[in-house]
């Protein structure tokens, strides 16, 4: 019953966090004229993303590498597979050139760098974890300098500025609810799922990432039923990259992160790169630089797939 509560208090808390998140987001794009999918992939994933930076920490420091690396690695499928397929079946995204240009490729280019760094050797080394966070530093450099929109956005949509106290209050509470609604949810899901003897690795893989990819999917369902469909797509593509090139690449700095569960290598990381690369060919196909409903329950099917093959 205690676990029953947590997540039930942690689904609250991260519904509200993403309300409040959101509503900073779309404040500081106004004050600082900046694209709102920028404001997206930096303020709002990287606040998103910190349930996944905590756990994972936590889980290598105690000495649990697989729960570390299957909290990202489920995170970056459920984001694509679960959150951007509801954000979509709920209302289409038009997608401008930028997405594919630089906003896909740079995710692809994170995903496959991970691949690159664990695939061989099973150890995400502390001088890998600098290489990733170097790379985000230079790609946040140029989203912040070169960056145009990725999504069309809504041009009836009229946004007033909120004072800077509010806008500050906001960002600091949404960041708060949405850590803390996530180690209620993680606490409770982890508790449930443990008295059904699941994996380490497939609790960290199904109920943890999902967990901790609720505030992504608050935070984008908010966005769109307020019409703010860039920061949705923004938000989840900056997430996925935060996630692979901070959040592990910060947890390897401080502690090298060994695979133990070769299921990992075998199964998971292999889906992730399949989930990540058949977002192009879903904004082209059926209708050119759209997602749609069609799109989304094709991303939940792969989900599905996925959820089913790894635990069976």
């Amino acid at each position: 019953m205690q676990d029953f509560l947590f997540v039930v208090g942690g689904l609250l808390l991260l519904i509200a966090g993403g309300n409040w998140l959101l509503k900073s987001a779309v404040d500081l794009s106004l004050k600082l004229n900046i694209p709102k999918i920028v404001i997206g992939m930096t303020v709002v994933s990287f606040a998103t993303s910190a349930p996944e930076l905590i756990v994972s920490i936590n889980a290598a420091l105690d000495g649990f590498p697989d729960l570390a690396l299957g909290n990202v690695v489920g995170s970056n499928i459920a984001n694509l597979g679960l959150v951007l397929a509801v954000t979509v079946i709920l209302g289409p995204i038009n997608v401008k050139r930028s997405f594919y240009t630089t906003d896909w490729p740079v995710m692809m280019l994170a995903s496959l760098l991970f691949f690159g760094f664990i695939y061989f050797d099973g150890v995400l080394e502390q001088y890998e974890g600098i290489t990733m966070v170097v790379c985000l530093f230079l790609f946040l450099v140029y989203l912040l300098r070169f960056q145009k929109p990725a999504v069309d956005e809504e041009e009836n949509v009229v946004a007033i500025a909120l004072p800077l106290y509010k806008t500050v209050l906001f960002l600091g509470l949404g960041g708060l609810a949405l850590w803390g609604g996530s180690e209620l949810l993680i606490t409770g899901a982890v508790g449930m799922a443990t008295v059904f003897g699941v994996s380490e690795r497939v609790i960290a893989i199904t109920v943890v990432s999902v967990g901790t990819s609720i505030p992504e999917l608050a935070a984008s369902i908010i966005a769109v039923i307020k019409k703010e469909k860039a920061i949705s797509l923004g938000n989840l593509i900056g997430s996925n990259i935060f996630n692979l090139l901070a959040v592990l690449g910060i947890t390897s700095i401080i502690t090298p992160i060994k695979v133990v569960d070769d299921g990992l290598l075998s199964n998971d990381i292999f889906w992730m790169l399949g989930i990540s690369f058949i977002i192009l060919p879903l904004v082209f196909i059926p209708k050119g630089l759209r997602l749609g409903w069609r799109d989304g329950i094709i991303l939940v099917g792969i989900y599905l797939a996925f959820v089913y093959i790894t635990i069976s």
